[in-house]
């Protein structure tokens, strides 16, 4: 018997705010939130999220940095990309890693509870996602939906599909395409654009 695979979903508004509350009844709220928002406000994969090291996103003078380049080796593919991150995204990041004390800024930038030098793996943290979007009740999402969410975020406020591929870091624009839904929210802006 073949398993069908559904595709990641996208999340509303309502389902994000879902996450982030359920988030914050629970152990690691801090540190969830800020995974969970690299992936819906920064378009990071979840491997890209479980190689992060402090020293990947804090400047020299503790703040945050608005750039994090990902050199080839770190990223899918082997294709090196730099990932924006807004100041809202900075704000949180900061938030978090004031909430910790750090030993030195190659640490894992999200530990697990095994300890402060113990990474997740690309793997655990996809299941970490899984069980985070099933406990909060949200139905259908996966490790790709962060990533979904913020490609269709901005697709649905015009921002051209080149710029979109150049953010999800796809060498194809017709990759970037497969990442976005289309609502009907959208379709009605479009058509007052005539």
């Amino acid at each position: 018997m073949e398993l069908q695979m559904t595709a990641a979903k996208s999340l509303t508004a309502e389902e994000i705010n879902t996450v982030l509350n359920y988030t914050t009844q629970h152990a690691y709220a801090r540190r969830n939130r800020a995974m969970f928002m690299l992936t819906a406000m920064a378009g990071l994969r979840v491997s890209e999220v479980a190689g992060l090291t402090l020293g990947d996103v804090q400047n020299a003078d503790g703040t945050v940095r608005a750039e994090v380049f990902f050199a080839a080796h770190r990223v899918k593919h082997n294709h090196a990309r730099t990932v924006y991150i807004n100041s809202r995204l900075q704000a949180e990041l900061e938030k978090y890693i004031h909430s910790r004390t750090w030993i030195d800024s190659t640490q894992p930038l999200f530990p697990t509870h095994r300890g402060p030098r113990r990474a997740f793996t690309p793997n655990t943290l996809a299941q970490h996602f899984y069980w985070l979007y099933k406990r909060a009740g949200v139905r259908a999402a996966s490790s790709h939906s962060g990533g979904k969410t913020f490609l269709t975020s901005l697709a649905s406020q015009g921002i051209s599909v080149f710029v979109l591929a150049s953010l999800a870091g796809h060498r194809s624009i017709a990759t970037t395409q497969k990442y976005i839904t289309v609502h009907d929210d959208m379709k009605r802006k479009a058509v007052e654009l005539v």
